[in-house]
């Protein structure tokens, strides 16, 4: 696990310090309102709130939102594995693949079980210094628990070279 672990966790499930380091790194989700409601080495869960600002015309969540939050959600695991991680380790979503199943409106979570892999997949590309992936699950319900959506990201980690 990444030493400087406990630190990140701290900042992203502080609410003052979580929204200081979203607008500083990931501005658009600071727009669009997502938050951290569940944060440990194992899961994510990322909430966001259907408002004027982030919806369609059609009266519910603009798809770009959601894919947001799903990248999110998985993102800030694999961003807690690559904290201040010496060596640097880079990180690059390739692929992304969705289905929308229902209308998302109210309050959605983005939930994101893949800590385990994910920090097992960051330390095979330290030991190999090779480039390795992962797919990663981010799952979307609403506030009655259906799934709204489901969104697949394939992630690539990487030990960055000394040039």
């Amino acid at each position: 696990m990444n030493p400087s672990f406990g630190k990140f966790q701290r900042i992203i499930t502080n609410p003052i310090l979580f929204k200081f380091f979203i607008l500083q790194r990931l501005s658009a989700a600071f727009w669009a309102g997502l938050n951290i409601q569940h944060f440990d080495n194992k899961t994510c869960v990322v909430r966001v709130k259907k408002s004027w600002f982030n919806q369609n015309p059609f009266n519910s969540m603009y798809f770009a939102v959601e894919a947001m939050a799903a990248e999110m959600s998985c993102g800030m695991l694999a961003f807690s594995q690559v904290y201040e991680r010496k060596p640097t380790i880079s990180m690059l979503i390739e692929k992304i693949e969705a289905s929308f199943l229902k209308k998302a409106s109210g309050i959605i979570l983005f939930t994101c079980e893949d800590g385990e892999a994910i920090k097992n997949t960051i330390e095979a590309a330290i030991q190999s210094g090779e480039g390795t992936k992962m797919i990663c699950k981010s799952t979307a319900t609403n506030q009655e628990g259906i799934i709204v959506a489901e969104f697949l990201l394939t992630w690539s980690f990487k030990v960055k070279s000394k040039s």
